[in-house]
Order: structure tokens, then sequence, then C-alpha cells
């Protein structure tokens, strides 16, 4: 009877140890993920190791003290958001174009689970919401900064940086003479081999601007919002535009009100246009986007960079594979025999679609109707946990919110989610999200921005 005593005393000592202490560096861990964008090789280290440590940590604990790490809503829904992205595309790996590589992908994917447990549980409680999204902020500015004086001086300060060590390292730089030949948009931090600046700072946007609200008031928002904008309108991406559009639209009418709200999107079309007259880049992009109001098929087609035929072969395959898809990235291996224009030179060059440019048609092409409604089951269950949690747990969570809310917009042009690059980014934002709406603790109430 004293053994067995003793036995649960020691057992009960064992749980009510606080693992949090071993958890610290998570906030320190997404920010240094995030800052490695610019190399995605060892970005995607970080996000692997990080993966590791987190697994290896809670098997260490026999996965006790769970609720000092995330409350449990926390790790429902974590867990939730997760396995609606992952399941639907292991189920399109079963008879997908190239099963041994969907299969192998689907694997793989494995890993973002224990780094989304990471990445919610960096923003947890209090002091890791202020390093990890003050973190974001600082990097979004930094960015931006950076992108400014590319414009300026024509060379990202920050890339020119760290293109030396790669040629110190390697002898060869970031990106190759073919890949910098022709870009015609800012390219900043990220290099000219990865145009992806507008799009990361429309969707990190939000982390800024709630930032310099509470900070500086409406004077810090509508600087911070000038800034960023111009960048994003230099990066060249329309897809972004609309983005930041949203988050302009959505962060903009709790500080400033509706109509203060105008007057900054009127300010905006001026700026648009003083832009494009000053760039000729930004006037192709104007003037293309400005064919959609033609009315007729071809100039929509141009007004999209010739997406409408991307979005045909992308209905083929969800209309010839309806309950699984072609199988995640198999977009380009199932475009030839569902391509509307057989033989003619596409508006992206030579070559096959790699994906179907936005997220309901990837869906549907991909992994079909059962991916679909998981997914939807996912939105479901995010906007749900939104709906019934308290004011003070909206305020923590609206900037991964806002973040998470504009990325997967479905009225927009997208990215491939099931690439590594922003299916990484798109898991996180989902990731902060769960962590900061469902968190352990709370804080005294702030006024909102």
């Amino acid at each position: 009877m004293t053994n067995s005593s003793t036995d649960a005393t020691a057992t009960t000592a064992a749980e009510k140890v606080p693992p949090r202490a071993g958890w610290r560096w998570a906030p320190v861990w997404i920010l240094a993920y995030v800052l490695l964008w610019p190399a995605p090789g060892y970005a995607e280290a970080v996000l692997v190791l990080g993966a590791v440590a987190a697994l290896a940590k809670l098997v260490a604990s026999r996965f006790r003290g769970g609720t000092q790490l995330l409350s449990g809503q926390a790790w429902a829904l974590t867990s939730v958001l997760f396995f609606a992205y992952w399941l639907p595309e292991l189920v399109s790996s079963f008879d997908a174009v190239d099963v041994p590589r969907a299969l192998k992908e689907a694997a793989a994917d494995l890993r973002y689970l224990p780094f989304l447990w990471l990445a919610a549980s960096a923003v947890a409680d209090a002091r890791g919401r202020r390093i990890t999204f003050g973190g974001l902020a600082v990097i979004v500015f930094t960015w931006t900064a950076d992108a400014l004086a590319q414009a300026a001086l024509g060379t990202s300060p920050l890339f020119a940086g760290i293109d030396a060590v790669k040629h110190a390292i390697s002898g060869r730089g970031m990106c190759s003479a073919d890949e910098v030949a022709g870009v015609d948009r800012l390219s900043g931090v990220l290099g000219p081999c990865n145009l992806k600046l507008g799009l990361v700072l429309a969707s990190l946007s939000p982390f800024a601007l709630y930032a310099a609200g509470r900070r500086f008031g409406t004077v810090g928002w509508l600087i911070a919002s000038a800034a960023i904008g111009v960048v994003i309108v230099l990066a060249g991406s329309r897809a972004s535009w609309l983005t930041y559009g949203l988050v302009l639209l959505l962060s903009g009418w709790r500080l400033l009100g509706w109509k203060k709200l105008l007057g900054v999107f009127a300010f905006g079309g001026v700026l648009l246009l003083l832009l494009s007259v000053t760039s000729p880049q930004v006037a192709e992009r104007v003037q293309r986007t400005a064919q959609a109001l033609t009315g007729d098929e071809a100039g929509v087609d141009t007004a999209l960079s010739g997406r409408a035929r991307i979005w045909g072969a992308a209905t083929c395959m969800a209309r010839t594979h309806p309950f699984n898809g072609v199988g995640a990235r198999g977009f380009r291996e199932a475009f030839p025999p569902c391509d509307p224009s057989p033989g003619e030179v596409a508006a992206w060059g030579e070559g096959p679609a790699f994906h179907a440019h936005q997220i309901v048609l990837e869906v549907l092409s991909e992994t079909g109707g059962f991916g679909l409604l998981l997914w939807l089951a996912g939105a479901a269950l995010a906007w749900r946990a939104w709906r019934f949690a308290d004011e003070d747990s909206r305020r923590r969570a609206r900037p991964a919110m806002l973040a998470l809310a504009v990325t997967v917009f479905p009225f927009n042009t997208h990215l491939a989610f099931y690439s590594t690059f922003w299916g990484g980014f798109t898991l996180l934002l989902a990731a902060l999200y769960a962590g900061s709406l469902l968190a352990r603790d709370g804080e005294p109430p702030r006024a909102a921005a």
C-alpha cells in the first residue's frame, strides 16, 4: 500500500512539472523560420528541426502537462486545421498521376503537425505573443524599408548581403543570371529568383499595421500602411494588391471609421496613378487589369495573364477526377490532356501550368470533392472558434486571424497551397491564429487598433 501511494505521489509530481520552460524558445524559433525565407533551404531546415524538437519534448514528457503548453481547445483546433490540409493530400495520392511522388510528399508533410503545435505554443501566453507578433511586425517593417531602398538605389541591401555571404560560402550567388534577367518588379530581400515579396508582405501586413496602430495611433497606422502599400504596388503582384486592400479595409475601419477609411482608399488610388506614371511596370499592370472591363473573353484572359486557360484545365481535372482529384502537386502532369488550347503558346510561355493559381480550383483539381469538403470543414471550425470566442480572445488573435483570412480569400489568385513555401506559410498563420485565439492565459484589455 505504501509503495502504491509513493508511486502515485511521484506520478502526480511528474505531471505537475511545467514543461513550458522547455518551450520558451518557441517564439524565437518561429521568427528564425520567417527570417530565413530568403534562403528557402535553411528555412525548411529550421522548420524540420523545430518539428523534431517539439515532438521529442512531447514524447520525452509522455505528452503530460499538455495544457500548460496549449489549451485543450487550441490543441484540437490546431490539429484539425492540419488534418483539413493534409488528409486531402493523402487521399489524393492513392491514384495520383505520379503515385510514388504523391505518397512521398504526403509522408513528408507530416512534419507540419508538430511544427504547428510549436507555432501555436509560441503565442499561447502574453510573453510569447509579444515576441512573436512584435517580431513579425519588425520583420515586415525591415523588409519594407529594404524594398524602398531598392526602389531608390536599384539594389536591395539585405539581399545583396545575403548574396555576398552565399558567394563566399559556395562561390555561387543566390540567383542565376537567367533568373535575374528580365525582372520587372521589386524583389526585395527575397531576391529576383523568388518574386513573392508583394504576396508575403500583404499577408503579413496585419502584424505590422496593428503594432503601428497600438504604438503610434492613427498617424502610425497611416504612415505604415502607405509605406507597405508602395512596396506592394511596386512588387508587381496584382493578387497582393487585392490582399492588401482587404487588410486595409478590415483593419482600418476599427481605427479610423468608414469616412476616414474612404479617404485612405482615395489617397491609395491617387498614389497608384502616380506610380503608374513614374513606373512603366506599374502602368502595364494597371492597363492589363483594365482589359477586364472590355467584357469579352480575350480581354478578361489578358487581364488574368492567361489564367482563364489554366482555370479551364483545372475544371477539366475536377470533372474527370471528381472524388480525389489528380493528386496534390500533380497539376503540371495532368495539364496537357486538359489544356483547352493545345498547341497554342501560353501567356506564361512554354510548358504546362504548374498549379491552378486559385485556391478553390487547386483544391478541387488536385484533391477533388473530398478535399474541398475537408477544407470547408476546417474553415467552418476556424470560424466557429472565432464566433464563440470572447472579445479579449478575438483582440489577441485579430492580427493572425486577418492574415490567415486574406491569405485564403477565395476571390483572388493564389500561389500553390500544396507547395513547400506557401503551404508552410499558410499553416504557420493557421497555427498562430489557433494558438492566440484559444490561448492559455488572458491579459489586460487594450484599445483595439
